[in-house]
């Protein structure tokens, strides 16, 4: 929702400020039509040239994920890392054999059946059940699965930035899309040369609109986009680093009330919940 108020907020400004000087939007109305026909038509036709088809649909998901915002709150933080101690407990208790029932099916098991929101989280659940899995294959090497995680949790963050990058590289295009429309404009003007300097004043006009346009798209609109959607990103990548400090810190040998701790602490500052308010989740979840 803010990049929406911001977006509003940003055409208010320029065109109301435009206003206030004393322009006239009659030469910008008559030619953005076809302007945005020729800087739009581009833009999208090369963001087409330069991505695959899922990657296409990727970027279409990442716009309306920026839109929207990180999905993560600090409730999701609790839930998680309660479902984590649940089923630490269980390996603590039960063993690798205890545990198999619940990493093996997710869908089936009480334990995620009791978490509904992370047990539809394709990411989260894949990487609890395969590292548990991987733990009770005897990979019981702190360090070892620990790089294993970052590495994977690097390319899961790198796959999901491709959106960002691939919308960055059309605002990179944009003001040189718009001077691409521009110059069309300007040999348009001069096809028309013995016309009156009235006619040719509004040509020109038109014409520095494409630039106007590529600019205002690319660093009003599109830019800010890609990094929001970054920062969105970033963001969300948190929330499977969680995942990780929890299952290494178990991996040292730490309880499970410790190794949630831990987890706790890497929960982004603005969303960590108290150690209170974790301690009387898992006492409920008890």
């Amino acid at each position: 929702m803010i990049l929406i108020i911001g977006f509003a907020f940003m055409l208010a400004c320029v065109f109301g400020g435009y206003l206030v000087a004393g322009g006239k939007m009659g030469p910008i109305l008559y030619a953005l039509p076809f302007e945005m026909l020729i800087i739009g038509g581009a833009a999208v036709g090369t963001f087409l040239m330069a991505n695959s088809l899922s990657d296409v649909k990727h970027t279409l998901g990442g716009v309306m994920k920026a839109i929207k915002g990180a999905r993560y709150k600090e409730a999701d933080y609790v839930e998680l890392c309660t479902l984590l101690h649940k089923l630490l407990r269980v390996a603590q208790q039960k063993g690798a054999a205890g545990l198999e029932p619940h990493i093996e099916k997710p869908d089936e098991s009480p334990v995620f059946g009791a978490h509904p929101t992370i047990q539809k989280d394709h990411h989260a659940v894949a990487l609890i059940c395969d590292y548990l899995r991987l733990v009770g294959m005897n990979a019981d090497d702190p360090h070892q699965v620990e790089d294993i995680m970052a590495g994977e949790l690097k390319k899961i963050r790198e796959e999901e930035l491709h959106a960002s990058h691939a919308l960055q590289s059309v605002a990179d295009a944009l003001p040189a899309l718009g001077i691409v429309a521009a110059v069309l404009g300007v040999i348009k003007t001069m096809g028309s040369i013995d016309q009156p300097p009235a006619v040719l004043g509004g040509m020109i006009g038109s014409a520095l609109v494409g630039t106007f346009l590529g600019v205002l798209l690319a660093y009003g609109m599109v830019g800010p986009l890609a990094t929001r959607l970054k920062g969105v990103v970033e963001e969300e990548a948190k929330y499977l680093d969680v995942i990780r400090a929890v299952l290494v810190a178990h991996l040292h040998g730490n309880a499970p009330q410790v190794a949630v701790e831990v987890g706790r602490k890497t929960v982004p500052s603005g969303l960590m919940p108290s150690f209170s308010k974790l301690e009387s989740a898992l006492q409920e979840a008890r």
